[in-house]
């Protein structure tokens, strides 16, 4: 059988660690301290309103702050696991 490395096609998966290549802490972005994203802001707005609590939104947060708040929020309102 061919080595996947041999093939320029192929992305090897060996060496993205044990999360993958999909899901990374965020305090280890290396964006991560840039300001949130416009999607980012929307997304956590609308959660924030869903879970009835507009303190959770602050525009002023990073992406990373936002990730983590995002993910908060998810849980909150029971999306933890859905698509």
């Amino acid at each position: 059988m061919a080595d996947p490395h041999d093939n320029p096609k192929v992305q090897p998966t060996d060496d993205v660690g044990p999360q993958g290549n999909t899901e990374k802490d965020p305090d280890d972005w290396v964006t991560g301290d840039e300001p949130m994203t416009g999607a980012q802001a929307s997304y956590l707005k609308t959660l924030s309103e869903q879970a009835h609590d507009p303190q959770a939104f602050d525009e002023s947060l990073s992406k990373a702050e936002a990730s983590k708040h995002i993910d908060a929020l998810r849980e909150k309102v029971g999306l933890v696991g859905k698509s």
